[in-house]
């Protein structure tokens, strides 16, 4: 029996000395999509100071395909030692998990940290019949398919996103995919649509219009966008993301990465790097962005079935 105790003891204090010294080996930063765009460029800035904090090596590993969910795919099915972690925004999890069946739920993984937010506007597209956001929900009512917004696929966020808004004002629009972001934007341009949610950087390379911000609060960057909040519409709408790992991963592990992930958050070469690219550096605690992830992938289930797409 003393031998016992003994042995549960040791095991006890094991624990926090094998988070002491982890990394044992270089930790792989899984990234669910190609190299290059918004959420490569923020994954890599945190990994670089990732690296520094931890006094080991972060390497960033680009697993694309599939809108996300190969690569969170490989962090799902990785061992739980903290050695492979993944950096995914919340359509990966919260909406790709109910298009493609057998990927994965949002409740199996373990939620290290969220990083950033990116908030998104309603823009106007030109030659569209109406200039504010009033007009936009006016001529939504002329009739079901009147408002004509677009989005980059069916189930991405921009496309739930505006579906979510449409459906809190009581409206609804007809919806038009395009492959990327950057053929909707041609396409407002040449009129062939209405509206779309995005980010502000759209516009801001675009020169397209911004009708409202799809936050509780004005932004900071457009202190001369009404939100939709003050509009009659109380809602979020943004793309964020953050670290995950797979289930099982030790607590004390999992607590020295959100300890460093929070110190790297705030470090100002990740804070640069968030600005350069329009985004909000935003540490959430683990526990908080498991919880705000969870929420929203039932929300998007339940609106998808609506909109008679997902399971």
């Amino acid at each position: 029996m003393k031998r016992f105790c003994a042995l549960i003891l040791a095991l006890g204090l094991a624990l926090p000395a094998a988070a002491q010294d982890y990394p044992s080996r270089p930790v792989q930063m899984i990234i669910p999509f190609p190299a290059g765009g918004n959420t490569d460029l923020m994954a890599r800035a945190l990994q670089q100071e990732m690296s520094r904090i931890l006094g080991g090596t972060v390497v960033a590993v680009n697993r694309g395909g599939a809108a996300g969910t190969i690569g969170n795919r490989e962090v799902h099915r990785a061992a739980p030692d903290g050695h492979t972690i993944g950096l995914s925004p919340n359509n990966a999890l919260t909406t790709q998990p109910h298009l493609q069946p057998g990927t994965y739920a949002v409740d199996q993984f373990r939620y290290i940290c969220g990083v950033y937010e990116n908030p998104y506007v309603v823009v106007l597209a030109r030659n569209a019949p109406f200039r504010d956001f009033a007009g936009m929900i006016a001529h939504a009512r002329t009739g079901p398919e009147a408002l004509v917004y677009g989005g980059p696929g069916q189930g991405s966020t921009p496309h739930l996103v505006m579906a979510q808004l449409l459906q809190r004002a009581g409206v609804t629009g007809l919806f038009v995919p395009y492959q990327g972001s950057g053929p909707m934007a041609q396409a407002a341009l040449a009129g062939d649509i209405m509206v779309f949610a995005e980010a502000a950087t759209i516009p801001a390379t675009t020169g397209l219009g911004i009708l409202a911000a799809i936050d509780h609060q004005r932004m900071p960057s457009l202190p001369d966008v009404p939100s939709v909040a003050e509009l009659g519409v109380p809602m979020r709408g943004s793309t964020y993301g953050g670290l995950i790992a797979p289930a099982g991963l030790p607590d004390a592990i999992a607590q020295r990465l959100e300890q460093a992930c929070q110190t790297a958050v705030n470090s100002e070469p990740f804070q640069a790097a968030a600005r350069r690219l329009n985004a909000e550096p935003a540490f959430t605690p683990g526990a908080a962005f498991r919880t705000r992830l969870t929420e929203e992938s039932q929300a998007n289930q339940e609106l998808m079935r609506t909109l008679g797409i997902g399971r």
